[in-house]
């Protein structure tokens, strides 16, 4: 998986960014200035930074100004929500910008986007006897082609993107039908129920109770 640097001076978000990346297996990094931002870049190089604006000693737009990061991929996090700095956070150079307070799941999705741009990799995946090929689209069980509906594989893409997260009902619907569907969350229980029987995930996809679903699954 990816390598993140969190740059983020407040202790509680830094801990809560680190927790959630490094649930899903990204290899993360935490501090908590711009000094020690600059510091472990000597010695380690993430494939993405995500960076505060308000940090001490020095800022986040003063370090995209300077050009301290050396190319690599930046999401600004900040509580500034005005107009004028997302446009001076992605003139400076940043590949996105996220506003405080965040939902986590926000938080990967913009993650995932910015990383499949600046470092497209196969996105391969091996879940007990079950191989997943999300670019290709190709699912097979003991080396056997399993054929899934568009939904299907629609859902089981976000499980996998947000692999040991629990996800509740209402957002699996939402990520995976979309903001325009209109049934309601028993359509998520009957396709989790035909994924775990044709890909034999019934010791993976885990239910949570009164709440949705998560897929297990070893880093």
């Amino acid at each position: 998986m990816a390598k993140i640097l969190i740059v983020e001076d407040d202790q509680a978000i830094n801990n809560l960014i680190f927790m959630n990346l490094d649930l899903v297996g990204y290899e993360c990094k935490q501090v908590f200035d711009g000094k020690e931002a600059l510091n472990i870049l000597d010695n380690w190089r993430p494939d993405l930074i995500l960076l505060d604006v308000m940090i001490p000693y020095i800022d986040g737009f003063s370090l995209m100004e300077q050009n301290k990061f050396n190319n690599i991929p930046v999401i600004f996090v900040t509580a500034k929500d005005n107009v004028s700095h997302r446009v001076k956070g992605l003139k400076l150079g940043a590949d996105d910008y996220i506003v405080k307070p965040f939902e986590s799941l926000e938080l990967l999705a913009r993650i995932e986007a910015v990383l499949r741009r600046s470092k497209p990799v196969e996105r391969k995946y091996t879940i007990g006897k079950t191989m997943i090929n999300l670019d290709e689209h190709v699912v097979t069980v003991n080396k056997k082609t399993v054929s899934l509906t568009n939904q299907e594989f629609e859902l089981l893409e976000v499980l996998i993107n947000n692999c040991n997260l629990a996800l509740s009902r209402e957002q699996l619907l939402d990520l995976a039908w979309g903001h325009d569907y209109f049934g309601d969350t028993r359509t998520v229980d009957v396709h989790i129920t035909k994924i775990r029987k044709k890909l034999q995930l019934e010791n993976y996809i885990k239910t949570i109770y009164k709440f949705g679903y998560r897929l297990e699954v070893q880093k």
